[in-house]
């Protein structure tokens, strides 16, 4: 008596080794995972790199919020701004 293998019904049948992604695909997602989450339990842990730094901000004026940001040359009459060599 001869006997055929049959399919398998169910999820069984659906999850053949020709549709999984390869052993090393899953290995390289947990490791990304990984890397990941350490990378962000140290971040929290260390906490803000510069807690005093803020953000730039605009002012209607569009001076940044700091007396011209720095950047105030006023009236420098005839000065000329020559670099370099030659004069």
């Amino acid at each position: 008596m001869d006997q055929t293998p049959q399919r398998a019904e169910g999820p069984v049948a659906e999850a053949s080794p020709k549709t999984l992604p390869p052993p090393a695909l899953w290995g390289f997602l947990l490791l990304l995972v990984l890397m990941f989450t350490a990378s962000y339990a140290v971040g929290a842990s260390l906490g803000p790199v510069s807690p005093g730094m803020h953000g730039t901000r605009t002012t209607q004026d569009g001076t940044g919020g700091r007396d011209g940001g720095g950047m105030d040359m006023g009236d420098m009459g005839g000065m000329h701004m020559n670099h370099g060599s030659g004069g």
